[in-house]
């Protein structure tokens, strides 16, 4: 009999059970896979080490810094700053055709930007920012957080162009609903990609699994890879445990589960028919290239570009094609201001992530399937040179993952990286012991999912 069991050992359930583990309780984390981290691990292939799903840590804080989500979570497992040591971006860019705006970790670098660009715009973007809601604990409680976000941007700016190039990263890195994110949800990417900004550990998202693994396990928790749950046993309106897939049985007086919410849905035996309708649709393809040289001595020092090759911003699941890679995220791990006593890294990287359609990748028998990771690797990194140099030739290895792998490695519907556009954000379900944390209860993003496990662990398993 476990106090807690949390399903899934990506960040959020592993900050769970950290917390839990704080005070005293018997926690067993459960994760079918025969790794931590769902989207954003690790793995080593030729070897060479290579991150999924990591382009950057948002929320960035300086060492000492009091306030932010990354402070929050520091102080609430009882970390150092030197257990994470961010080296901060270089720079990042929003590209579109004849525009671009730079931004890094200070906001008056994208106001200078948008006073040369837009100049008429200065006013209505100063209102904007300070219009800019705090939803950092996102209890959801106003009804301003689910008015949409273009609407009030057309509120505060005239121009259409800046309203689609703002739009653009703040969905590429946290946005499950199509067209149009929540306000709440903006207010709080816009805090985490342009008021603190981007970080990353020199060896990348390993160091932060790696460290909450071992703060768990130190902490007396168990933690159980190639354990998936096949269902949560439900007994007078109360879950009383999991049912493993191997047959096992493991009785818990509360479930936290990070699978997300149709899919923890669709486990509980007291549910016939989960509605499938609600989960997200977004989900990506993401090319890796190794180079033979830094993407510096290539003439690219951008740390990420968001990039767009129309006026207009397409965020929609390409519902006719495998791929839409008329817009995609660039990211180079090398661009970062690394201590110098760490060096660089081994090689030059490229990353580039474009729209997929989960359906059609599955659709594909295995020799298609392999075929087709090399075309939309090529069309992916061709559409990418027209917004940076072109590094082809430069290229001495690659890997590709695809809505397959993603559905493989989190097991969310769609193979949606966002999960569903409704958040949880109180994370309650229908029982009064099973709670959603992660994804679907409405933090993205490394801090937040780790944030996300903290806040629900907190508010529902510490009482």
């Amino acid at each position: 009999m476990y106090d807690t069991i949390i399903i899934g050992a990506g960040m959020s359930g592993l900050a769970a059970g950290i917390r839990l583990a704080h005070f005293d309780q018997r926690v067993c984390i459960l994760e079918r896979h025969y790794t931590i981290g769902g989207l954003n691990s690790f793995y080593r292939m030729g070897g060479r080490d290579y991150d999924v799903g990591l382009h950057a840590m948002t929320n960035f804080a300086r060492k000492g810094d009091k306030r932010g989500p990354l402070a929050k979570l520091i102080r609430q497992l009882r970390f150092g700053w030197e257990d994470f040591k961010l080296a901060e971006q270089i720079g990042s860019s929003i590209r579109f055709p004849g525009v671009s705006l730079d931004f890094n970790n200070d906001i008056e670098l994208l106001e200078s930007e948008i006073a040369k660009r837009f100049p008429d715009q200065v006013d209505g973007f100063e209102s904007l920012c300070g219009s800019l809601l705090d939803y950092s604990d996102m209890d959801g409680g106003s009804p301003e957080f689910m008015r949409s976000a273009r609407e009030v941007l057309g509120e505060h700016l005239s121009e259409p162009l800046l309203i689609e190039m703002l739009l653009c990263p703040l969905m590429w890195y946290g946005n499950a609903r199509e067209d149009d994110m929540d306000f709440g949800q903006f207010c709080i990417m816009f805090r985490a990609c342009y008021l603190e900004g981007f970080g990353r550990p020199f060896k990348g998202v390993r160091v932060i699994l790696k460290n909450l693994v071992r703060k768990f396990r130190g902490l007396g928790g168990e933690l159980k890879l190639r354990h998936g749950v096949s269902r949560i046993h439900v007994d007078n309106g109360n879950a009383i445990g999991v049912v493993l897939d191997d047959g096992t049985e493991i009785q818990g007086k509360r479930i936290l589960s990070s699978a997300g919410n149709i899919e923890t849905m669709r486990m509980c035996d007291d549910i016939t028919t989960p509605d499938v309708a609600k989960a997200g649709k977004l989900s990506f393809i993401e090319s890796i290239s190794i180079l033979d040289r830094d993407p510096k001595e290539l003439g690219f020092d951008r740390t990420i570009v968001f990039y767009n090759d129309s006026e207009k911003f397409h965020w929609r699941l390409p519902e006719h094609s495998l791929c839409d890679s008329r817009t995609g995220v660039i990211c180079s791990p090398n661009n970062y201001l690394y201590d110098a006593e760490e060096g660089n890294l081994p090689d030059g990287v490229v990353r580039i992530t474009t729209l997929a359609n989960h359906d059609r990748w599955c659709e594909l028998p295995d020799a298609k399937y392999a075929a087709e990771k090399i075309t939309q690797y090529d069309a992916a990194v061709a559409s990418s040179v027209r917004f940076m140099p072109d590094f082809r030739s430069n290229v001495v290895a690659t890997d590709v993952f695809t809505p397959k792998t993603i559905r493989r490695f989190t097991f969310h519907d769609n193979g949606a990286v966002y999960g569903a556009p409704d958040k949880q954000l109180d994370g309650c379900t229908h029982l009064p012991n099973l709670y959603l944390c992660g994804t679907d209860q409405g933090f993205v993003g490394i801090v937040g999912a780790i944030v996300s496990g903290i806040s629900m662990a907190n508010r529902h398993c510490l009482k």
